[in-house]
């Protein structure tokens, strides 16, 4: 069996981490599956998704990690086709990834005790994002 779900998001910029633990956890009750996987999708090429310990302290480091491992004022090749000023949004992006994937077992997600589900926008811009939620089981 499976089952999908869209969730829509309107974000503030770059570096704007979005806690989605509980839309994915109330997607996985609506679908009745109670074993299986549970795929968490972005389409595009500046967003990701990842695991953190949702809390004010990372909130703040993660984003300056970033910058140490990809920061903005170099030069991306990028620029020189679009002029669009998010070239390290995209090296940023394909090195996070679009997608997770999590175990359910019971009907419920399979995380760590601090672990949330986030969405990280790293397009320079406000973004309206939809996140694809699929779910295989039984």
């Amino acid at each position: 069996m499976n089952y999908s779900e869209v969730i829509s998001i309107s974000t503030k910029g770059e570096t704007d981490i979005i806690n989605i633990t509980d839309d994915v956890s109330r997607i996985i009750k609506s679908s009745g599956i109670k074993n299986g996987i549970g795929c968490v999708f972005v389409p595009g090429a500046t967003g990701a998704i990842t695991t953190i310990e949702y809390e004010p302290g990372l909130l703040q480091d993660l984003p300056k990690a970033l910058e140490r491992l990809f920061p903005k004022g170099i030069e991306y090749r990028h620029e020189q086709t679009w002029h669009d000023g998010n070239g390290h949004s995209h090296i940023r992006a394909s090195m996070i990834g679009p997608s997770l994937t999590v175990p359910i077992k019971n009907g419920k997600l399979i995380l760590g005790t601090w672990q949330q589900i986030i969405f990280l926008e790293l397009d320079v811009r406000k973004r309206k994002r939809e996140i694809v939620v699929q779910i295989v089981g039984e």
